[in-house]
């Protein structure tokens, strides 16, 4: 961490502080509205003013009325708003996020600089090992400044956003508590309605000509009419009241999350940034140890790899020459193997020559055979032919 980043956040510690001790004001019950006839003085003051507002013959007035109130929140919401379009900063978590990240990168497999690449990053174009871990290492102290610097920009923004969000807390507990006079003084004015104004127009309506009364009844229902609308109104703005309630503990509870995030960057930065360099510093000098105990330990295995191979090599080499100067011209089992298959050849010709000299005697024997059988077969069709030595009533007419 440079030392420019160090000072400004041991100055944020105070800012740390300040927020922290801010307590914003409890909203009051939402049941607890003060109506005009249990109000005092001012307060009493404050809803008739607002009584004033409503114009029963103008339906505008009945629309609008209690907006006015969320003016002055609207304008600092809007502000916040547009600080936030105007600022091209990414969540402060995702500072811490990369500080982490970028001291679990440096992991201890990157660290063995002996480490072969794997296929997969033959295969991507990656650096060797060793390339890789002094590329990582020369810049690690620009990392870190870099994300430091960030983060403390991140803590500054929270800490003005802190405070936006305490003025805008304030402005919707002024609108919480406007919206109760707002709904006093229109149930108040729906009370005078129903009470004087509307039984004076029914009146008014019943004792008119008959040629007025019709005029008169269209003007009765249009009180009742922006009776009507009033109480709507008067509605809706107790549910806006409701939900800007709710909408108090929120914000708060963003200021609570702001504020915890804006402690531990306030404590990663002082604290923990500086214990993170010091290990890192201690991994660096401990690694080039490693290497040059490395390369100590290569160059006496390789000596030792080359006495023993060497060695090795020279038993491998007499031996083969050895053999092959004890060796005859011609070795004695190819001779007997020769021998054999010679006697092998010779006792199949004797076999075969037998075999055949008595396939050809059965043959004359057999050939005999058939030419005796033909010569009688030939000498019996003959006799049939002359009728000599055929029996009675078998000769052949001629």
């Amino acid at each position: 961490m440079s030392e420019n980043v160090r000072q400004e956040a041991e100055k944020a510690v105070t800012l740390v502080d300040e927020v922290n001790a801010v307590v914003l004001p409890e909203p009051r019950d939402a049941n607890a509205i003060v109506h005009l006839k249990e109000a005092d003085a001012p307060v009493g003051e404050e809803i008739r003013t607002r009584m004033d507002e409503i114009d029963m013959r103008d339906t505008n007035s009945i629309v609008s009325f209690g907006s006015a109130a969320q003016a002055e929140l609207q304008e600092i919401s809007q502000a916040m708003l547009a600080d936030v379009r105007n600022k091209d900063v990414g969540p402060a978590g995702d500072g811490l996020r990369n500080m982490v990240t970028t001291i679990r990168g440096f992991s201890v497999s990157e660290l063995d600089v002996r480490r072969e690449r794997s296929w997969w990053e033959k295969l991507l174009g990656r650096a060797a090992p060793f390339a890789k871990f002094t590329a990582r290492y020369e810049t690690v102290q620009a990392q870190i400044d870099k994300i430091t610097d960030d983060l403390l920009k991140h803590e500054h923004t929270l800490l003005k956003d802190i405070k936006s969000l305490d003025m805008l807390y304030e402005k919707t507990l002024q609108f919480y508590d406007e919206l109760a006079l707002y709904i006093a003084a229109g149930e108040e004015k729906l009370e005078e309605l129903d009470n004087t104004e509307i039984p004076a127009k029914e009146a008014e309506v019943n004792a008119a000509p008959e040629g007025d009364q019709v005029m008169k009844a269209q003007e009765l229902r249009d009180l009742r009419a922006a009776r009507d609308d009033l109480e709507r109104r008067v509605h809706d703005l107790k549910l806006t009241r409701q939900v800007t309630m709710q909408s108090l503990p929120s914000i708060r509870l963003v200021q609570e999350n702001d504020k915890s995030l804006v402690t531990k960057i306030n404590s990663t930065l002082v604290n923990t940034v500086p214990l993170w360099e010091t290990q890192l510093a201690q991994a660096v000098t401990l690694q080039r140890s490693k290497q040059a105990a490395a390369a100590v330990r290569d160059a006496n295995d390789l000596t030792n790899e080359l006495l023993t191979s060497n060695a090795a090599n020279l038993r491998d080499s007499n031996k083969m020459i050895r053999e092959e100067m004890e060796r005859g011209v011609f070795d004695i089992e190819a001779v007997k193997q020769a021998n054999a298959d010679l006697v092998a050849t010779i006792q199949d010709s004797l076999q075969i020559a037998d075999e055949g000299k008595a396939r050809r005697a059965k043959a004359e024997e057999e050939l005999q055979t058939m030419e005796k059988e033909l010569r009688e077969t030939l000498a019996a069709a003959k006799s049939r032919r002359s009728g000599t030595g055929d029996v009675a009533a078998t000769s052949v007419p001629r």
